[in-house]
C-alpha cells in the first residue's frame, strides 16, 4: 500500500476516494493527525499531513518517529514524500517540480532514531543512498508518463527551522554541494530506512532561496500559495500515474 506524506500545501489528498480515517497510538507519542485511508485509481493508498491537518505543526516538532511508524503499522509497503523547497541551484526555480538523490542532515535535537534504550540492539543501517533508487525511478517514470516535467537529481539540504536560512547560510549549503533547502527531509528518510519502508520525495521549490534570484534582498511569501497551488496540482497527476501503472 502506497503512503503519501504531505508537506506545506498538501494538508490533504484530492484525488484520495476517502474510505476512513484512523487514529493510530504509537509508542513514539501521537502522530500528526489520524491516517487518512482510501484509493487513488482504484489502488489502496493511506495519506497523512506531516504539518498536522491545520498546519500547525512547525518542521522541528513534527513527530517523525511516531508518523513513520504509523505508517508501517498500517501496512504500507512504500512511502513517497512531499515537500516545498526552496531552490538554491540556478536552474531550480519556483515552480520547478525535483526527485532529490541525495541528503545532507543539518538539523539537530530531532529524534532521529528508533534504536534506544539500553535493551534495544544497535542497528546501523546503509545510508549511501538516502532515496530508494527503485521507487525514484517508479516517480520518474510516472511523472514522464503523466507529462510533467520533473529534474532528476538533487541534493537536498534538511535545515532546522523553523525559521527560513540567511543569505550567507545558502551560501555555506551550495558550498556543501546542496541544490535544494527544505526543513522536513530528516529525519523522515532515515527513519522510513530503519523500518525498511522504500522512500524517495516529490520536491517542490515555492521560492528561489534567501539570495539568490528574487529573493535576493528578501522572500516574496505573498507569491508561495500560486505556486505550490499549481505544482500540487502537477504532483497529484504524478501520484496518479503511479497508482494507474500498478
Amino acid at each position: 500500500m502506497l503512503a503519501i506524506i504531505g508537506g506545506s500545501g498538501l494538508t490533504q489528498l484530492a484525488n484520495l476516494a476517502i474510505e476512513r480515517r484512523e487514529v493510530v497510538r504509537t509508542p513514539y507519542g501521537e502522530p500528526s493527525g489520524p491516517l487518512t485511508f482510501g484509493r487513488i485509481c482504484g489502488q489502496p493508498a493511506v495519506f497523512i499531513a506531516r504539518h498536522g491537518y491545520g498546519h500547525t505543526i512547525p518542521p522541528h516538532e513534527v513527530n517523525y518517529r511516531a508518523n513513520v511508524w504509523a505508517l508501517a503499522h498500517a501496512g504500507a509497503t512504500c512511502i513517497v514524500s512531499i515537500a516545498s523547497v526552496g531552490g538554491i541551484r540556478a536552474d531550480l526555480g519556483p515552480g520547478t517540480i525535483a526527485i532529490p538523490d541525495q541528503i545532507i542532515d543539518y538539523t539537530w535535537g530531532r529524534k532521529n532514531t528508533f534504536q534506544e534504550g539500553m535493551d534495544s540492539p544497535v542497528v546501523h543501517i546503509d545510508f549511501t543512498q538516502p532515496y530508494d533508487a527503485e521507487l525514484r525511478r517508479i516517480l520518474l517514470d510516472a511523472a514522464r508518463d503523466a507529462g510533467q516535467a520533473v529534474v532528476d537529481g538533487a541534493v537536498y539540504a534538511a535545515t532546522q527551522g523553523p525559521r527560513l536560512e540567511s543569505a550567507a547560510e545558502i551560501d555555506r549549503l551550495e558550498r556543501d554541494g546542496a541544490d535544494i533547502v527544505g526543513m522536513t527531509g530528516m529525519p523522515e528518510a532515515a527513519l522510513a530506512r530503519e523500518k525498511g519502508l522504500p522512500y524517495a520525495a516529490i520536491t517542490l521549490v515555492a521560492n528561489h532561496a534567501a539570495g539568490r534570484g528574487d529573493s535576493a534582498y528578501g522572500i516574496h511569501f505573498a507569491n508561495l500559495e500560486d505556486i505550490l497551488k499549481e505544482s500540487m496540482e502537477r504532483v497529484r497527476r504524478i501520484i496518479e500515474m503511479i497508482c494507474l501503472k500498478k
